[in-house]
């Protein structure tokens, strides 16, 4: 969902608003990353993870509605070096969907330190952003989408587009399971999507934040500051049901007007349906690719606005960006990630 937008909620608990997801084959097995805390809603910004928080990864398999599967980080307060304990929990089956439940515990670290055993590996910590984009082409198509109108970028060239997250940085989960889970054996297909929650004063588990596709939010609700659109704590399975007519509708109008597609109501169908479970499918152990013909998975060199911007138009619209821009902010050997 990418909440990399500056507002006043991001800015007062940034630790709790999720900016991207990413599903890929590492060197030994699925790794899932949640990169949540971005610097760039203010310089001022907390750093670290929320110690009252769990960051949740949630796994579905074969299409299924439900996860049968949730990875649980949970975090300490900062030492005087700024380190953080680090735990991990497996839920399984009803217990993936229980915030009572405990679940097995399989890693404890720190944060900055590597950590795992035969099954996972762990990494937490503060890393360059790997996300890339220029924000003035979003506003364009923040405009279109308000006003249902024609696509405006007369005073946008691609060639002059610049990376506005050059420079940022992002508080970073790494998770790579690897072969021996035995639920997660090469050519398995599952659904991913990531959480936040929030303890309440009741005992409960609140959920803030969840992201599953890139680029829902700053394109589909990109007013809504607060964070208070029910799509932050509804669960996926509702999402079509909730959500469905309302993006159709929108996608309609905008390709109507934009005369790229011969049946706009059919089309915005068609593309609700395709992100909707805001969940992003991925096949174990074969190679990641959020693109146009494909998506399957998400890397960090994936141009994931570009294919989100010619899905929602109907029409190929380059970012003026290749993933050369964020090649000093990720690497081939876990944690894959640059850590700041």
């Amino acid at each position: 969902m990418s909440h990399h937008l500056d507002t006043p909620l991001a800015a007062q608990s940034g630790q709790l608003y999720i900016d991207d997801l990413y599903v890929f084959n590492g060197e030994r097995g699925t790794v899932l990353v949640m990169d949540v805390n971005s610097s760039i809603t203010r310089t001022d910004i907390k750093y670290g993870f929320h110690a009252a928080a769990r960051y949740e990864f949630k796994i579905h398999f074969a299409g299924g509605d439900i996860e049968e599967l949730t990875y649980r980080a949970a975090f300490g307060e900062p030492d005087s070096q700024g380190q953080q304990t680090l735990t991990l929990h497996a839920l399984s089956g009803a217990e993936a969907r229980d915030d009572t439940a405990i679940g097995t515990l399989l890693v404890k670290g720190r944060t900055g330190d590597p950590a795992g055993n035969d099954t996972v590996r762990l990494w937490a910590g503060r890393i360059t952003d790997p996300f890339y984009i220029d924000l003035d082409q979003l506003a364009t198509v923040n405009d279109a989408f308000k006003n249902g109108a024609r696509l405006d970028r007369s005073a946008w060239r691609p060639e002059n587009a610049r990376n506005s997250f050059a420079s940022t940085t992002v508080q970073s989960i790494v998770l790579e399971l690897t072969k021996q889970e035995p639920m997660l054996r090469d050519g398995t297909q599952i659904g991913v999507w990531c959480t936040t929650k929030l303890a309440t004063d009741g005992g409960r588990w609140r959920p803030v934040n969840r992201a599953g596709h890139p680029m829902m939010w700053p394109i589909f609700w990109p007013t809504d500051t607060d964070f208070s659109n029910d799509a932050n704590f509804r669960h996926p399975a509702d999402d079509l049901s909730a959500e469905g007519e309302n993006i159709a509708s929108v996608i309609a109008r905008v390709v109507a007007a934009n005369g790229t597609a011969p049946d706009p109501e059919g089309y915005g169908r068609s593309v609700a349906q395709e992100i909707l479970p805001d969940v992003l499918s991925y096949q174990v152990g074969s190679p990641a690719n959020y693109g146009f013909a494909v998506r399957n998975g998400r890397t960090m060199l994936d141009n994931a606005p570009e294919v989100m911007f010619s899905m929602v138009f109907n029409t190929g619209m380059t970012s003026g960006l290749t993933s050369d821009v964020n090649k000093d902010a990720r690497s081939s050997q876990f944690p894959y990630v640059v850590a700041v």
